[in-house]
């Protein structure tokens, strides 16, 4: 029994749903890569660099993700991986060849046995075209998000606009929708930002009603 296989499989059943554990765990084995498991971060769920100075490739996932959104994002880096063994620099990050990629990849996995069926729902859509990021496309990052352990946190969306909240420490105030996002002015400062409506943010307080 190979031990390095072994290795990977109980790293994994700890971050992904169980039936796909074999076939990342034999991806790891096959591309040689290093999967390093990082604190959450704000600006990105992972990301792929590839070989430099003779050292392996390297795709580093947070460890905040639920299994499904995890998954996703672990096959997303591994897409970039596979691509740059196939073209190199030749071809754009983010461009056809690597969608073709990750359209492959993703396909076996799309399976009730590894998602529910509102995650293959939103994944079979979201796969027509897919983008940089999973969080670029709403419908996708919104089913994930109801998988998360939300230990208090509200999404900003479900908020009433003039609701007092939380992020980072900040205390803001939500305003209007623009387009896609909602412009919300912090408390201390009356600066205005724009926020992800899925943003994670701490409920502070609901708008007063008045007649």
């Amino acid at each position: 029994m190979n031990a390095q296989l072994e290795r990977n499989r109980a790293i994994l059943k700890k971050y992904i749903p169980g039936p796909a554990v074999d076939p990342i765990a034999n991806w790891i084995y096959r591309y040689d890569f290093k999967l390093k498991i990082k604190r959450g971060r704000a600006t990105k769920y992972g990301d792929y660099r590839p070989p430099v100075k003779g050292m392996n490739h390297q795709i580093t996932i947070n460890n905040n993700l639920n299994a499904y959104a995890f998954l996703i994002t672990l096959v997303h880096e591994i897409a970039h991986l596979s691509n740059w063994e196939k073209h190199a620099e030749r071809v754009k990050p983010h461009g056809e060849e690597w969608k073709q990629e990750f359209r492959s990849l993703m396909r076996p996995f799309l399976s009730e046995q590894i998602f529910p069926q509102d995650v293959i729902a939103a994944l079979n859509r979201y796969l027509q075209n897919p983008a940089a990021s999973s969080c670029t496309d709403l419908n996708l990052q919104r089913t994930l998000k109801r998988y998360d352990k939300m230990d208090g946190l509200r999404l900003l969306e479900q908020l009433p606009q003039g609701s007092t909240f939380v992020s980072g420490r900040r205390h803001f105030v939500k305003g209007k929708k623009l387009r896609k996002r909602f412009i919300c002015r912090e408390t201390r400062t009356n600066a205005q930002y724009l926020f992800n409506p899925l943003a994670e943010v701490i409920l502070v307080s609901l708008p007063l009603i008045t007649e």
